[in-house]
């Protein structure tokens, strides 16, 4: 019986030892979690709404940012557009441009003496490639080229003082032209009939002369391509 209580009492103690040991583990680590706690800065719920604003102020100026760069990407595509070279051509329905096999230039005005040859060469080596061939004079085909010095609606001027009965005005054939204003710097190119003096062929190149020698003369090649790219209209 005596024994029994020893062994009981030992157990006892065992479980008290052991209860004792699990209080001081728990003990140590709430103190661990309070110290890692007091070393650990957690933000206040002020700071988190700071960052919050600054997050969202730098989001919207780079917005603004986005916005007035595609506008500026926008502006940049409008002004380049407004300013490309705008080629245009007109001919007279009725006319039978198979028939015509040789050409000439009757003559070319320019403000700079130096664009005389240039344009000769540019329109001719364009009419050159389509199977005609350039003679001195009495051609076929009689070439007048002009350069815009102006803003105008109508070649009058050049043609009132060029003389020699040059049927330019009134439209091709039957049809009446519509009204075109061209801006200086414009290049036009008129096809004639040698014999009946009749406008058969009309071309125009924008922003083709300038006062820059170097970029016109790209312009100048780049226009008169793009103007005889259809040459002869299909019937």
């Amino acid at each position: 019986m005596r024994t029994y209580r020893v062994v009981v009492k030992s157990l006892a103690t065992r479980r008290i030892a052991g209860k004792l040991a699990e209080m001081r583990g728990a003990r140590k680590l709430r103190s661990l979690a309070t110290a890692i706690i007091r070393h650990v800065h957690l933000p206040s719920r002020a700071a988190v709404r700071g960052r919050e604003l600054v997050h969202q102020r730098y989001k919207e100026k780079m917005m603004k940012t986005r916005k007035a760069i595609l506008l500026g990407v926008v502006v940049s595509l409008l002004t380049a557009a407004s300013l490309a070279q705008q080629v245009k051509t007109d001919y007279d329905r009725a006319a039978n441009f198979s028939n015509y096999k040789t050409f000439s230039f009757e003559k070319i005005q320019t403000k700079d003496p130096l664009w005389v040859d240039r344009i000769k060469s540019a329109v001719g080596g364009a009419l050159s490639a389509k199977g005609l061939s350039q003679v001195d004079s009495g051609g076929d085909i009689s070439v007048v080229a002009l350069e815009m010095t102006k803003t105008q609606q109508s070649l009058d001027t050049f043609y009132n003082g060029f003389g020699g009965g040059w049927r330019w005005g009134g439209g091709f054939g039957d049809a009446t032209t519509t009204t075109e204003t061209y801006h200086v710097g414009t290049l036009v190119v008129d096809m004639f009939d040698s014999k009946t003096k009749e406008l058969l062929w009309r071309g125009s190149a924008s922003s083709t002369l300038s006062n820059k020698s170097n970029n016109n003369i790209k312009n100048l090649d780049k226009g008169v391509q793009k103007m005889f790219k259809n040459y002869p209209p299909k019937a």
